[in-house]
């Protein structure tokens, strides 16, 4: 791709800043969604510095929110006839159970639902730009059962790690079925293992969730090691037959055997495009 449009969900910190400067230092046009404006501008101007490459821009978008993540993709579909590469990076895991304004766990919804809406709203410009489009899902997924009866945890005691477990579990049959259902219009799609990664991340855990996180340190990477699978995937040569793998340190990497659950994969898909409905 000699000219490269590519848009990136939390580019604001950790492994999504450093993916976004090293994609500006390739040359891409970058575009920031962020939940903070005044955060999102600092970064961008600090893109720009480092780079060299003015082309670096921010949009407001919240992913908890779909009515913000359908407003973020109006605004791209006003300014962009295509996309060549859209990066779902942002994710988070909460220690106590969230609901949305649009009643939505809040694990779920910015982990999947909003990366789910933003993409099929963005649809036409990625068919355009043959666009691969990039999930960054998680070791995590192991953890991870779908509870499709039970998205919001009613019915289940929360659990910050079986919540972010499924939410990872649920980017990987996102993947897989991008690929099945568009790579006959061109389009590719990779989920990917970034590594345990030293950031902010999981800041707000306690308890025995807290004590993972502190034995996992030792063996942490830097945010810039963790960017490393998710750059490859945005500039790699022929990768494209690859698509609806999964990835682990720039190569093809086993999933749980949940994760092949061809079923699962299909009610993912259609129970999360009955609940982007009414904001389609």
């Amino acid at each position: 791709m000699a000219f490269t449009t590519t848009v990136i969900t939390g580019g604001t910190s950790g492994i999504g800043k450093e993916t976004a400067l090293a994609l500006a230092k390739k040359g891409h046009a970058v575009y920031l969604l962020v939940r903070n404006m005044e955060k999102g501008e600092q970064v961008r101007q600090q893109i720009i510095t480092h780079s060299k490459n003015n082309s670096v821009y921010i949009v407001h978008c919240d992913l908890s929110d779909m009515e913000s993540v359908r407003t973020a993709a109006d605004t791209l579909r006003n300014s962009l006839m295509a996309i060549n590469v859209l990066i779902n990076n942002a994710g988070g895991i909460f220690a106590q159970k969230e609901i949305t304004k649009d009643g939505l766990e809040m694990t779920f919804a910015v982990n999947h639902l909003g990366h789910f809406l933003l993409t099929n709203a963005l649809m036409t410009q990625l068919e355009r730009g043959q666009a691969r489009i990039i999930n960054v899902s998680s070791e995590g997924h192991r953890l991870g059962k779908p509870r499709f009866n039970d998205i919001n945890w009613e019915h289940t005691p929360y659990s910050a790690m079986k919540a972010y477990g499924m939410a990872k579990l649920f980017n990987i049959y996102f993947t897989r079925s991008l690929a099945t259902k568009f790579g006959p219009k061109g389009i590719s799609s990779f989920a990917l293992h970034p590594g345990v990664v030293s950031t902010e991340f999981g800041a707000g855990l306690t308890g025995f969730n807290k004590t993972l996180m502190w034995l996992a340190s030792p063996f942490m990477i830097t945010a810039e090691e963790g960017a490393k699978t998710t750059i490859y995937l945005a500039t790699a040569q022929r990768i494209d037959a690859k698509s609806g793998k999964y990835f682990k340190k720039q190569e093809v990497a086993a999933t749980s055997a949940t994760a092949a659950d061809e079923k699962a994969r299909q009610t993912l898909w259609e129970l999360s495009t009955e609940m982007i409905e009414p904001f389609s």
